[in-house]
């Protein structure tokens, strides 16, 4: 991506770097960026959190200036093109940065004001825009009520305002269900056939591999540039499925991650998938083949963990930490029992007649659109939100009897971080200590799950000013310093990286070997895939439930779905037999 002509480039990079501070608390985001980004064309601008994506797109849109080297749009700088090019280039932020307590033509009409959007030309946009993105009938909704699909369209429809040259996304895909990350990508793919360049950044590399071609950033500096099939040709060869009896994949998981030449292991339904480094022992290969393991096609995630150095090899401490396995691991009983979950909100009824049992030693996910009720489910099995029907319990607790006996009981890590931003790392661990009541054995543990969640050179640092992977570890941390028999996570690794998410699984896999059970929800069908069942809620209700595999085998769609065409085709099917 670094050679195409002058006329056919939309964006070149040259030198580019930005640092923020200066003497030795200098941070450099952007480290001596180079590259070319075709015209007309869909860019996946790729990296870990503070790997650098936000910064270079706010540059592009012109709202910062590097501190050395330059970039260029369509040949001028961001700056002077902006100016003689007026609303040429749109801008999506990672945030949703609309006006929540405002309705979608509201938030249109504003936005239409500040570019200069007039009269029945403005008038003709707004349809085209309601229209495009499907927000036509949602158009006196408040923004804030809108599902986190609707609210990424209306991000989008107000960027496309003015038609723009280049339209600029920042992790548009995060915390959006994957029909509507569907419909979005639909939608981009469309405007770019009409011409538009567009720069998409994300942290999944499922998204990037749909992009014609990527710009991948790792630590401020360009990892690779070109192509996604180029890249993940690098591993051909390399990328094993192992096949594990059930009850055993996580076990097999622990001990595949601590062997020489593993760059990479994770769960995928009943199957490991592997990555083996290009000099891996021939023992290995050896014992995968007498295993019964047989080769995969790469996909880019397998080549960039490759290329980032793998996985860390490091054994989590949370199967240390915990007591010994539980006796009730591998038995029916319940840690978690919902039944009958009901909750109604006047007449609309947002759950309805939700049942479901999670074991010791077993994580549950719950999968569903944006606005289907899984959250509603999460707080009151949460004990956050009381049920206008039915019951639930936590190891044995009942919730609506026993609320406070059953949250001790449990950790909760909310999908939007809930710690104090003010105060320094150590202090929210100490006060999440002090609010269980952990005795001095139980503190002398911390700094050895400081260590292994990688946040001891954060410890005194304001929690404001951490990344967004270091801010999901010491929420993890502080969800699971008191060795709950049961955890919740609702979206625990929205929009971090591969590997981040990687070392979240492992400890979270570690605790259910040593018995917690665990609750999951989840927009990212790959992390799905660590669940041992799934229940999927649609419209209020569970419409399917079973292993991952069990609901890819339900789909007739593909000779081999994954389970994100697993998760479309069961909404889909129940459309059509149960319109609304």
């Amino acid at each position: 991506m670094t050679g195409p002509a002058a006329e056919d480039t939309a964006v070149r990079l040259e030198g580019l770097v930005v640092r923020f501070g200066t003497g030795a608390r200098a941070l450099t985001a952007l480290n001596g960026v180079d590259a070319a980004l075709p015209a007309g064309r869909i860019t996946g601008l790729v990296g870990p959190d503070g790997a650098g994506k936000t910064t270079l797109m706010r540059i592009l849109a012109g709202l910062m200036r590097p501190s050395a080297g330059q970039a260029r749009l369509f040949g001028a700088s961001p700056e002077e093109f902006v100016r003689l090019q007026p609303n040429s280039v749109g801008y999506m932020p990672q945030r949703f940065g609309l006006y929540e307590d405002l309705s979608v033509m509201a938030n249109l009409r504003l936005y239409a004001s500040l570019r200069g959007l007039e009269g029945d030309e403005r008038d003709r946009l707004f349809a085209r825009l309601l229209d495009f993105t499907g927000l036509a009938p949602f158009g006196r909704r408040l923004a804030g009520r809108l599902s986190g699909g609707m609210k990424q369209k209306l991000g989008i429809a107000c960027a496309l305002l003015g038609t723009p040259r280049l339209l600029l996304l920042d992790e548009p895909g995060v915390g959006v269900d994957p029909q509507s990350r569907r419909d979005l990508w639909n939608m981009v793919q469309e405007l770019s056939r009409g011409g538009m360049t567009v720069v998409w950044s994300t942290a999944y590399l499922d998204e990037a591999e749909r992009c014609p071609g990527v710009l991948m950033l790792d630590g401020g500096r360009v990892l690779y540039a070109g192509p996604p099939q180029e890249f993940t040709a690098r591993v051909a060869g390399r990328v094993w499925l192992l096949e594990v009896g059930a009850g055993h994949r996580r076990a097999e998981l622990a001990g595949l991650l601590t062997r020489p030449g593993v760059e990479d292991a994770l769960i995928q339904g009943s199957r490991i998938r592997l990555v083996l480094a290009a000099d891996a022992p021939p023992a290995l290969r050896a014992y995968l083949e007498e295993r019964g393991a047989r080769t995969a096609e790469a996909r880019l995630e397998d080549a960039y963990m490759s290329a980032v150095g793998g996985i860390s090899h490091a054994p989590s401490p949370y199967r240390r930490a915990h007591p010994a396995k539980d006796a009730a691991v591998g038995t029916k009983k319940s840690r978690i029992a919902a039944r009958g979950l009901t909750r109604a909100f006047g007449s609309f009824v947002a759950a309805r007649d939700i049942s479901f049992d999670v074991a010791p030693g077993e994580i549950f996910g719950l999968l569903g659109p944006n606005g289907a009720g899984k959250s509603t489910t999460f707080r009151m099995l949460c004990g956050l939100l009381r049920p206008t029907a039915g019951t639930c319990s936590v190891d044995g607790v009942d919730l609506l009897t026993a609320g406070s006996a059953a949250r001790a009981r449990l950790g909760y890590m909310a999908q939007k971080f809930s710690l104090y931003l003010d105060i320094p790392v150590q202090e929210n661990i100490r006060i999440c200590a002090d609010l269980y009541g952990l005795d001095s054995g139980q503190r002398a543990r911390l700094p050895r799950l400081a260590e292994a969640l990688e946040l001891s050179a954060f410890l005194r640092s304001p929690t404001r000013t951490l990344p967004l992977g270091q801010k999901q570890r010491l929420a993890l941390l502080c969800a699971t310093l008191h060795q709950p028999p049961v955890l919740f996570l609702d979206e625990p690794t929205s929009g971090v990286d591969a590997r981040t998410r990687r070392d979240f699984w492992k400890h979270i896999s570690a605790m259910t070997e040593e018995g917690a059970a665990v609750l999951v929800t989840t927009h990212f069908m790959e992390e799905a895939e660590y669940c041992d069942r799934i229940a999927l809620i649609y419209r209020g209700s569970v419409i399917s439930m079973g292993t991952p595999d069990e609901l890819k085998a339900s789909c007739a769609s593909a000779e081999t779905p994954t389970l994100e065409e697993a998760f479309i085709a069961s909404i889909e099917q129940h459309d059509r037999e149960m319109p609304q």
